[in-house]
């Protein structure tokens, strides 16, 4: 586990907390220049979780015969969805080693929660890293699936927090398209400034 430092509130740029030790020769990989612009060319990706969610509420629906949810439960879960975002980071941060120092925070200007760190890994391993956060979507969909059908506020919480967890790494998700599409096996990969970049060792 790397060590995490909190920022609260980031009101400047991003690129200033992530200016580690990149190489010369280090390619970067093609990517929006904006956090806004990231999220609107992420969006191509919404529709796998969304058809995910869509099918678990209708699969557990029709297999029982009968309303699954508490809409009011649902709305609780969504919310509580929010603060997690959070841990959300948390999670981005796990695959790095002990000697990264990732930063924490939120950044209002894209309404979103960020985890900021510049330090290489494998192209593995940044997979892991973006995709790790999808617990928190496939955990409580799961958990939403076994749970008894008439257990309709747990039902209703679950599903509003797999919702969650499950839409928001679709910017994550983008960014292990682009790397698996951009870079060679055996590369290491590192964020640094508002760029991300690859480079053979």
């Amino acid at each position: 586990m790397p060590g995490i430092r909190w920022a609260g509130m980031i009101r400047g740029g991003l690129d200033g907390y992530q200016r580690g030790d990149l190489p010369p020769g280090a390619v970067e990989i093609p990517m929006p220049a904006s956090t806004g612009q990231l999220m609107a060319k992420a969006a191509v990706f919404l529709p796998l979780p969304m058809a995910v969610i869509f099918a678990a509420m209708l699969g557990k629906t029709l297999s029982s015969g009968q309303v699954v949810v508490s809409p009011l439960w649902v709305a609780a879960g969504v919310c509580a969805g929010f603060p997690a975002l959070l841990l959300h980071e948390l999670l981005h941060a796990m695959p790095y080693p002990r000697d990264a120092v990732v930063t924490i925070g939120i950044y209002p200007k894209a309404l979103a929660a960020v985890a900021l760190v510049s330090y290489p890994l494998s192209r593995g391993r940044f997979v892991l890293m973006c995709l790790l956060p999808l617990v928190l979507g496939v955990v409580p969909m799961g958990l939403f699936l076994l749970a008894p059908a008439d257990w309709l506020g747990v039902n209703g919480f679950l599903f509003g927090f797999g919702v969650m967890g499950l839409v928001s790494p679709y910017p994550d998700i983008y960014n292990v398209y682009q790397v698996l599409w951009h870079t060679p096996k055996g590369c290491q990969v590192q964020f640094w400034g508002d760029g991300l970049y690859y480079y053979s060792l």
